[in-house]
């Protein structure tokens, strides 16, 4: 899960959710059945009018002025947030805090500025390359980034308002915690760069050249069942660690407890895998034993310890495993293929941890899983927007919908999990059963909040539901006007109270301005990764993957 924009909370609420992927529980071996590679360039996007798309222009116009806001004039870094108290137009208040996602995502907003014309290609090089030469110089472990920097200094920090790191390395905070997901999106950023803007190529590849994804491989010896017993904690080998702690390997003593496993493939640490195993860092293994679901106990005899998910948000499950070859080793892996249902209906899709729109969705800004994942990913993230839409308008009776982590709807300056969980339906608990089954649209039950909606949402459903998440946007300015300003919308509202929380993060803003590009040309930050050699792998697997949903 990602948590860039958590300050207190960043690691914390990492773990709370890594660790209850992590846990003995139980899992299956199946994957989904082999097929033919995708082939083809990115899709050309369409759905939207002449009107639709010259008022959505409008919006990345004031969308963009934000970032003269948010960005520090002498280390040229993205501060994590901006407050506009009572929807004022200039700053109130600023958290001078970055991290790895927010650095990786503020370059996909000068490269889509730069599509779309706000700004001159020359000029969003320049910004680019003013802000690779800071990062270039910030405290980091083998091209990676910590969790926390400081934008007045660029020093590393324990947590926002908890100071600087003393030293970096050997502990189990943050001075030595190197977060996967965060540098997924800062890679991405530096791949998006690498394409788009030509002047700042080499300062790109140069920092994308000193990683090296395996660190985060837990390259293990694997069984056929969901964990291996043989090592301690019982741990899911050939998934992808959510992190490392600097000088603290976790195969050495008892690290591994500090330690936890991105289980879940659906979420948005993909991004690592999709950039890792591009790069040749990683495996196909990391593909086929991250889990689609959190799975059955694998059907062998000696899985015995495999962990029981049956807490789970909906469970049991229908699905099925199947066997698939890996195309670069030509290994077989069993991979559980199943899905959950929409309670009432045959709406089938792939839950996400919490709910949120992010979790689902972000990764499709960068790697066109709509155009190559026809049948897997792209498929499950029609189906997730379908859910939200769903779940909001009918169960709770909203008139918007679009949920995912945001800033609280007040101007507290709090952040908060959202998402649609389905907490109007049954639950039951561990051990539910096919009398008392658990209906929940999340893998976990009462992981976010159900009364927050945030614009970006509806931004990330762009690509995927055109004139749906048009029409959300359009209701969202027009019930509740407070929730758009000068610099675009606001981060969050309460659809029942209309309070409205009057930040702007740059994460979510970061992420409306790649959506924009997307829509308005013609897939524009998609058709920049895929124009690189590291989103061969991408398009391989995607094309691939069949999922249970059809």
């Amino acid at each position: 899960m990602m948590h860039s924009k958590i300050p207190a909370l960043a690691g914390s609420l990492v773990v709370v959710a890594a660790t209850l992927l992590a846990v003995p529980t139980a899992a299956q071996p199946a994957s989904a059945a082999s097929a033919p590679a995708a082939t083809g360039p990115v899709a050309p996007y369409s759905g939207l009018s002449p009107a639709q798309r010259t008022r959505l222009r409008e919006i990345a116009r004031d969308t963009w002025t934000f970032f003269a806001d948010d960005v520090d004039p002498h280390t040229h870094l993205p501060l994590d947030n901006v407050t506009y108290a009572g929807g004022s137009s200039s700053p109130t208040d600023r958290g001078r805090y970055t991290s790895s996602a927010n650095i990786g995502v503020y370059l996909w907003s000068l490269v889509s500025a730069s599509d779309l014309g706000l700004i001159s290609r020359d000029r969003a090089t320049e910004l680019a390359k003013q802000t690779l030469r800071e990062v270039a110089s910030l405290p980091a472990y083998q091209g990676f980034l910590y969790q926390w920097y400081d934008t007045d200094n660029g020093r590393a920090l324990l947590n926002p308002g908890q100071g600087d790191c003393p030293t970096t390395g050997g502990t189990f905070d943050n001075c030595s915690f190197l977060s996967n997901v965060d540098n997924g999106w800062y890679a991405s950023g530096l791949v998006v760069v690498k394409q788009a803007l030509p002047g700042a190529r080499k300062t790109a590849a140069a920092l994308l050249g000193r990683m090296d994804f395996s660190l985060f491989y837990d390259d293990r010896a694997e069984t056929h069942c969901n964990t291996n017993p043989a090592i301690p904690g019982n741990q899911p080998t050939g998934q992808m660690y959510g992190g490392y702690y600097v000088g603290s390997p976790p195969d050495v003593g008892d690290n591994w407890t500090h330690y936890y496993h991105n289980g879940a493939l659906y979420s948005d640490p993909r991004i690592s895998a999709y950039i890792g195993m591009g790069l040749h860092q990683m495996p196909g293994n990391v593909w086929w034993r991250s889990w689609r679901e959190l799975p059955p106990p694998a059907p062998y005899d000696d899985c015995t310890s495999d962990p029981d998910f049956s807490w789970q948000g909906q469970w049991p499950m229908t699905g099925s495993w199947q066997t698939v070859t890996d195309p670069q080793s030509g290994e077989t892996f069993p991979v559980w293929e199943g899905a959950y249902t929409y309670p009432g209906t045959d709406l089938r899709f792939i839950p996400t941890f919490a709910g949120g729109m992010f979790e689902a969705l972000m990764a499709n800004e960068v790697v066109p899983e709509t155009s190559w994942g026809t049948h897997g990913m792209g498929l499950a993230d029609q189906r997730s927007v379908a859910v939200q839409q769903k779940y909001a308008t009918e169960q709770l009776g909203l008139p918007v919908w679009g949920m995912s982590p945001s800033s609280t709807a007040d101007d507290t300056g709090g952040y908060s999990g959202y998402g649609v969980e389905g907490l109007r339906f049954p639950y039951f608990g561990a051990g539910a059963t096919a009398a008392n089954p658990n209906l929940g649209l999340s893998q976990c039950h009462g992981c976010a909040g159900e009364d927050v909606v945030s614009p970006h949402a509806s931004f990330l459903a762009l690509d995927v539901a055109p004139q749906a998440a048009y029409d959300n946007l359009v209701k969202l300015a027009s019930l509740f006007p407070g929730v758009y300003g000068s610099h675009g919308f606001f981060d969050a509202v309460n659809p029942t109270t209309g309070t409205v929380g009057h930040r702007i993060l740059v994460l979510d803003q970061s992420m409306i301005m790649a959506a924009l590009d997307n829509a308005l040309q013609d897939r524009a930050l998609q058709r920049h990764f895929a124009d690189d050699p590291v989103s061969s792998v991408a398009h391989t697997y995607l094309g691939m993957e069949r999922m249970a949903l059809e």
